[in-house]
């Protein structure tokens, strides 16, 4: 009955185990995950706390639910031990043996660690899960001030959420500018000024020594010689695609797990999908590239191969006290055109020609997003 198995049941997984059923795939579905299949949008752990939601307020649905929805067969607190791609069979802990016609990696991505020392090392928190959050959240409860490590687009979506629950936030790292990795100098400063009038502090062009322990609060050294102290340590500087098991398993990795336009990995029963993918050479760790490629995935698997093609996708970012929406240019060439007012700011990168390549927009300039997608849509199809 050609069975197809995905490990993971994040908006991957299941996402693709949707579109399938959409297209009346009617084929066996296994899903295995390590933790309990509770289907809820990862994303949210860095906005949760300001909407009052715990743990389970997270949870769209239940692995029993998901189950029933799917008619998929989903095997939580389950860990894959190695896949044998020879035999095209996934090998669980438990000795178990789950055969596959087609094999989904749909893995996702871990936090970076940094090789924190000190005697508060141990203590880092980083939050990652549905489990993460929970404990995070417990945590908070007589919390104050955080010291949060990591000021790109993940640090700076907790300190948000942070702030708007009230709590004092010190943000550590070595960038030059909030999220320089994804927005031109001008908008991460006018994100900096707009945390920082609300309780941020920060701490950037610098990093932190050893994080020691007194009592139950923290403190670290800066590079810089600053002392900062909080009473909870946060790193949030980014996360890795998860390529440990395609590696063992003798499939080609670079960043993430590489694949083709059609996401089939170098091994062609095997695919990878969402955060742990690299497509073409792009690893996209957003929402919209992993739906605009579980759609495709569904289709191929569904005996109508259909290539990735990613449209024009803009990156909201979730600071609420100063929404930003990026479209990053890569390595296009050109020139950032700037301009700063009491709304916001408004970045519009110039390639040769004069065609819009990429643009940034902050505070209430994000409503001109769509106008801005539709430029550079139009300057395509010239």
């Amino acid at each position: 009955m050609n069975p197809l198995v995905i490990i993971g049941t994040g908006l991957a997984g299941y996402g693709l185990a949707k579109e399938l059923r959409k297209l009346k795939d009617s084929r066996p579905i296994t899903l295995i995950t390590g933790d309990d299949g509770s289907f809820y949008s990862k994303p949210m752990l860095s906005s949760a706390l300001a909407q009052n939601k715990d743990a389970q307020g997270l949870v769209m649905a239940s692995a029993e639910q998901m189950s029933e929805q799917l008619d998929a067969q989903v095997l939580t607190h389950t860990f894959v031990d190695h896949i044998e791609p020879a035999k095209r069979q996934v090998v669980l802990t438990d000795g178990q043996v789950v055969s596959y016609a087609q094999l989904v990696l749909a893995v996702g991505a871990n936090p970076i660690q940094l090789p924190f020392r000190g005697t508060g090392a141990s203590d880092v928190m980083q939050v990652n899960s549905l489990a993460d959050y929970a404990q995070w959240r417990d945590r908070l409860k007589d919390v104050e001030k955080v010291i949060l490590i990591g000021p790109g687009l993940i640090g700076c979506e907790f300190a948000n959420d942070l702030l708007k629950v009230g709590k004092k936030v010190a943000l550590v790292g070595p960038d030059p500018w909030p999220i320089s990795t994804l927005i031109p100098e001008k908008a991460g400063r006018a994100l900096q000024q707009v945390l920082k009038k609300v309780g941020a502090q920060w701490h950037l062009e610098t990093f932190n020594g050893a994080i020691e322990k007194e009592g139950r609060h923290y403190q670290t050294t800066l590079k810089n010689g600053t002392v900062v102290d909080g009473d909870l340590v946060l790193s949030a500087v980014g996360l890795k695609p998860n390529v440990d098991m395609a590696k063992a398993a003798g499939l080609a990795v670079n960043r993430g797990i590489v694949t083709n336009e059609y996401l089939q990995t170098s091994d062609p029963h095997i695919y990878a999908l969402g955060d742990c993918a690299e497509v073409n050479g792009a690893n996209l760790p957003y929402v919209q590239p992993l739906m605009v490629g579980g759609r495709a995935l569904a289709a191929t698997l569904a005996h109508k191969p259909t290539p990735v093609i990613y449209p024009i996708m803009p990156v909201v970012i979730k600071t609420t006290l100063h929404p930003i929406v990026t479209m990053p240019p890569g390595d296009r060439a050109g020139s950032w055109f700037m301009s700063h007012t009491p709304k916001g700011v408004m970045g519009r990168y110039m390639g040769e020609g004069g065609v819009l390549e990429g643009f940034v927009l902050t505070g209430e300039h994000t409503k001109l997003k769509s106008t801005l997608v539709k430029e550079m849509q139009t300057a395509i199809a010239a």
